[in-house]
């Protein structure tokens, strides 16, 4: 029988490996991917870098945990977005809106989640919620598509060139730190909405 950690014991370790991450978003949303060695993380949680090691079987374990952690909330953010009352349209508009402006609010965390070199394990784990991001646009497309509101297309493809057109152009903007929302977003949901076959503004 496989040994099972008492109640408490797996209590102490699951809060210390909270701590561990919400310390590392705190260090790559200053630093990125370079500033997150295990010892610079360990100094941030205020433990030991043994104390890592309990609940992370290395740097790449821990690098992925910290994206995932990250992203799903953008994932959850973005679908929110795209569940907001509205035509196909405007709710693919706003969950590409979203997506640009959470970004861009947090230039520094972003570069390093959408194009800083990283552990492979990172790098897996960007290709896994492109997907997610993706499926979220392709629902609505699907949607818009069904209902008659969007020419007939493929939700999937459209979706995902979305998804990586978005990230691309936000790249740039990102990586220098001069770009603002109000310069970035409405070009980027005018070119969501040409995408789609659309008009340039959603309907009011």
């Amino acid at each position: 029988m496989p040994y099972r950690r008492p109640p408490a014991v797996q209590a102490r370790l699951d809060a210390r490996r909270d701590r561990v991450l919400e310390a590392a978003v705190r260090l790559l949303s200053r630093e990125g991917y370079t500033g997150c060695s295990v010892a610079a993380i360990a100094a941030e949680a205020g433990i030991s870098t043994g104390s890592v090691y309990q609940v992370f079987s290395g740097k790449s374990e821990l690098a992925a945990a910290l994206f995932r952690t990250l992203v799903a909330r953008e994932v959850e953010a973005v679908a929110a977005a795209a569940d907001r009352p509205g035509t196909a349209a405007q709710r693919v508009a706003a969950a590409a809106e979203t997506f640009a402006d959470r970004a861009l609010q947090a230039p520094r965390r972003a570069f390093a989640l959408l194009a800083e070199p990283a552990d492979q394990a990172v790098e897996t784990e960007r290709l896994v919620f492109r997907r997610a991001f993706r499926d979220v646009f392709a629902a609505r497309i699907a949607e818009g598509v069904a209902g008659g509101e969007l020419p007939p297309q493929d939700p999937d493809l459209t979706a995902a060139a979305l998804v990586g057109a978005t990230a691309e152009a936000l790249v740039g903007p990102l990586a220098d730190g001069d770009a603002a929302p109000g310069d970035v977003v409405p070009a980027l949901i005018t070119f969501t909405l040409r995408a789609l076959g659309g008009h340039d503004a959603p309907d009011a």
